[in-house]
């Protein structure tokens, strides 16, 4: 009985995710378009960037692949030729919203760390080369994923359906693609953010020490240090997107080295834990489709005054229809 209940447990989020991601996201897009966040327009770029592939990650991987395979069973998203093509844009989309966030990691890293860098590369000019850059590489370097599947079969002649080649996890060329596209997502990105969070932490607390030691205050006297105070507020944004990845991406990780190390990707049963325990890092890594703007209204006081101003709009709206009438 677990199974069927482990199944409905994941239908049933895939309904919550799209109800609250693809809204969140689109607010979060229009709230940062407007630019009056107090957000540099680099900044900004690499943010919508990452809540628009959000979007596509809900789009392509969970309602076109996930949702619609069960309340559209006998459409053109069937046909073999659109399946894979799907299937194709919905890993893009995954390693695009990783990719993002790690252009956001390092764009921060050099704005609190590399001053002598800050001018040249933390640039609106920058940031839409390299978001143009990671879309495109992320794109072509999942093309191999079309050849993956074949049809289950034939449907009036026209092939129907995707299923996993069996050669995918037997034949060399595959493997080697497979552990590339695992090392590219998520492991190499994870180390990244480990790593360059950990640099940006050390360069903080030593340059905090430093300048308390210069701006040291005489006895009862107390200065407030606004060059802290806006590193501070800084750095909030990076270590919350940067953790809220870390964490929600942790299960599936931890799942994918474990099967991996002993060698088993096949289970007798949706009862076994390892089962249990990588659709649980499923769900969480969807999950951090739909959590940006959640972490950018706690961590910036001016997207919560835009995000609040967005919620009041319609109703000013209406009460200023009424009035007008009368």
């Amino acid at each position: 009985m677990e199974g069927p209940i482990i199944l409905e447990t994941q239908f049933a989020f895939y309904h919550f995710l799209v109800v609250i991601s693809i809204p969140a996201n689109a607010v979060t897009i229009m709230i940062l378009s407007r630019g009056k966040c107090g957000i540099s327009p680099g900044v900004c770029l690499y943010l919508i960037s990452m809540a628009t592939a959000d979007v596509m990650v809900v789009f392509f991987p969970i309602i076109l692949t996930k949702l619609g395979s069960n309340y559209f069973p006998f459409t053109f998203l069937f046909y073999t030729a659109v399946c894979r093509t799907v299937r194709v844009l919905g890993y893009a989309a995954i390693d695009c919203s990783v990719w993002f966030t790690i252009a956001f990691t390092i764009d921060r890293y050099v704005a609190i760390c590399c001053h002598n860098l800050k001018a040249r590369y933390c640039t609106q000019k920058t940031a839409v080369a390299v978001i143009t850059t990671v879309s495109l590489v992320n794109v072509l370097r999942n093309v191999p994923f079309y050849f993956k599947f074949q049809p289950y079969g034939t449907f009036y002649g026209v092939p129907w359906g995707c299923v996993t080649r069996l050669e995918f996890f037997t034949f060399p060329g595959w493997v080697a693609f497979f552990w590339l596209h695992h090392l590219l997502n998520p492991l190499i990105p994870y180390l990244l953010i480990l790593l360059l969070n950990a640099l940006t932490v050390r360069h903080i607390v030593l340059a905090n020490r430093a300048r308390q030691g210069l701006r040291a205050p005489s006895k009862g006297e107390q200065r407030e240090d606004a060059e802290v105070a806006n590193r501070r507020r800084s750095i909030m944004l990076l270590f919350v997107v940067s953790g809220s990845f870390i964490f929600l991406w942790m299960t599936k990780i931890v799942i994918f080295l474990v099967m991996e190390i002993f060698n088993r990707h096949v289970y007798p049963s949706y009862n076994h834990p390892v089962i249990i325990a990588d659709r649980t890092g499923t769900m969480l890594f969807y999950l951090s489709s739909c959590t940006n703007t959640a972490v950018y209204a706690l961590t910036q006081s001016k997207v919560r005054e835009q995000l609040k101003s967005a919620v009041k709009y319609p109703f000013t709206l209406i009460c200023e229809q009424v009035f007008s009438l009368k």
